[in-house]
C-alpha cells in the first residue's frame, strides 16, 4: 500500500492547521476540510508544492456537503485510513438560562453533529476498501471531564464526543476501524494568542504530534483516550 491518506475538518487554522502541516511532514496524503477555502488553500501553500493535499469546502453540519466531501477524498486518493474530526466551535460564557437556543445549536451541530456526520461517512469508505480498516481520532476536550462555569452548549458536546467515541469504537471492532479520543487542555492556536488569559498554556505543535502518535499505530493498537493539557492549567485538584 502507498502513502496513507487522511482527512482533518476544521483544518484553516488552530489545531487542525497544525495537524494537518504534522502529517504531510510525516509524508501523508491530506485532504484539508473547512468552512473557508481560503484559509485552506493558506495550509496547503504553507506545505509546500510536493506535498500530496487537497482543500475542499465543506460544513459539517451539512449532510449533502459532508457526502461530497469524502466523495471527493475517494476520488482523489482511493481511500481514507485517518479520520481526524476537529471542526469545532464555542458559544458566549453565559448563564444557563440565558443561552440563545440558537448559540446552543450552532454548538450541538457543529461539534456533535459534524463528527457523527463525518464518522457515518468514513466507515462507509474504510469497511469496504482493501485493505479494510482505519482510525477515527475525535478532538474531544479537558470539558470532556471538567467543565467550566457558564459553558453548557460546549461542555454537552464534549461529553457527547466521548459517547461518540466509544460507540464508534465497539461499532468499527468487526470492520477494523479503530477509534479514540484526544481531550485538549489550554493549547496555544492562534485564537488563544488573541485573547490571552491568565492560565498556563502549550504549544499546539504538541497537540499535532500526538495526534499523528496516535494515526501512525497499527489497527491491533489503539490510544482510546489521551489527555493533553497545560503542566500548570487549573484541572487536577482544581489547582
Amino acid at each position: 500500500m502507498g502513502k496513507k491518506v487522511a482527512l482533518i475538518t476544521g483544518a484553516g487554522s488552530g489545531i487542525g492547521r497544525a495537524t494537518a502541516l504534522a502529517f504531510l511532514r510525516d509524508g501523508f496524503q491530506v485532504a484539508l476540510a473547512g468552512r473557508s477555502i481560503t484559509k485552506l488553500a493558506a495550509v496547503a501553500a504553507e506545505a509546500g508544492a510536493d506535498a500530496q493535499v487537497i482543500s475542499v469546502e465543506a460544513d459539517v453540519r451539512q449532510p449533502e456537503q459532508v457526502r461530497l466531501l469524502f466523495d471527493s477524498v475517494r476520488e482523489k486518493f482511493g481511500r481514507l485510513d485517518v479520520l481526524f474530526n476537529n471542526a469545532g466551535m464555542n458559544a458566549p460564557f453565559l448563564p444557563l438560562e440565558d443561552m440563545p437556543y440558537e448559540k446552543w445549536r450552532d454548538v450541538i451541530d457543529t461539534n456533535l453533529t459534524g463528527a457523527f456526520l463525518c464518522t457515518q461517512q468514513a466507515f462507509r469508505i474504510m469497511k469496504d476498501q482493501s485493505p479494510r480498516g482505519g482510525r477515527i481520532i475525535n478532538n474531544g476536550s479537558i470539558s470532556a471531564h471538567v467543565p467550566r462555569a457558564n459553558s453548557a452548549p460546549y461542555t454537552a458536546s464534549k461529553h457527547a464526543i466521548t459517547g461518540l467515541t466509544k460507540s464508534t469504537s465497539l461499532d468499527g471492532r468487526q470492520f477494523d476501524i479503530a477509534c479514540g479520543q484526544i481531550d485538549i487542555g489550554n493549547a496555544l492556536t492562534e485564537l488563544a494568542k488573541s485573547s490571552p488569559g491568565s492560565e498556563p498554556m502549550f504549544d499546539v505543535e504538541h497537540v499535532a504530534n500526538a495526534v499523528l502518535q496516535m494515526a501512525k499505530l497499527p489497527l491491533e493498537a489503539n490510544v482510546q483516550f489521551m489527555t493533553l493539557m497545560a503542566t500548570k492549567m487549573p484541572y487536577i485538584g482544581r489547582g
